[in-house]
C-alpha cells in the first residue's frame, strides 16, 4: 500500500527555520513529483512547492519563494522542505502528496485533484 508520512514540524519563532522530510513507503518515490501543501485552520489547503522525478526542476508558490527549499533522495525515498525565514502566515499542517500518475511532471496548475495519496500532515507553528 502507498503511504506517505511527514515530519520535522514544531514550534519556532519568527524568522526561525525548520525542516519537514517527506518518507515514501509501499511505492518507489522516484518515479512520482512530489508536491508540499498545506493548511491554515479556517483555510483551504494551498499548494508551496513541487519537484519533479530526479528533481532538476522545482516550483514554489510566490509567498515562499525565496524562503523554502524543495529537495529530494530518490535513493532514501524521501523529500524534505527546508523552510527558512518562517513568518506567522506560514503556520499551519504541511502536507506531502505524489502526483496521482508516474512520470509526469509537476502539474500546472497544482490542484489537489492531482495529487494522491496524502500524508497524515505535520503541524508548524510559527510564534514569538
Amino acid at each position: 500500500q502507498a503511504q506517505l508520512m511527514e515530519s520535522g514540524g514544531g514550534v519556532v519563532p519568527p524568522g526561525g527555520s525548520l525542516t519537514l522530510s517527506c518518507t515514501a513507503s509501499g511505492f518507489t518515490l522516484g518515479s512520482y513529483a512530489v508536491a508540499w501543501f498545506r493548511q491554515a485552520p479556517g483555510h483551504e489547503r494551498e499548494w508551496v512547492a513541487c519537484i519533479t522525478i530526479l528533481g532538476t526542476r522545482q516550483e514554489y508558490a510566490d509567498s515562499i519563494k525565496g524562503r523554502f527549499t524543495i529537495s529530494r533522495n530518490n535513493a532514501e525515498n524521501t523529500v524534505s522542505l527546508q523552510m527558512n525565514s518562517l513568518l506567522p502566515e506560514d503556520t499551519g499542517t504541511y502536507y506531502c502528496a505524489r502526483r496521482a500518475t508516474d512520470r509526469g511532471g509537476c502539474p500546472d496548475p497544482p490542484l489537489t485533484t492531482f495529487f494522491r495519496p496524502w500524508g497524515q500532515g505535520t503541524q508548524v507553528t510559527v510564534s514569538a
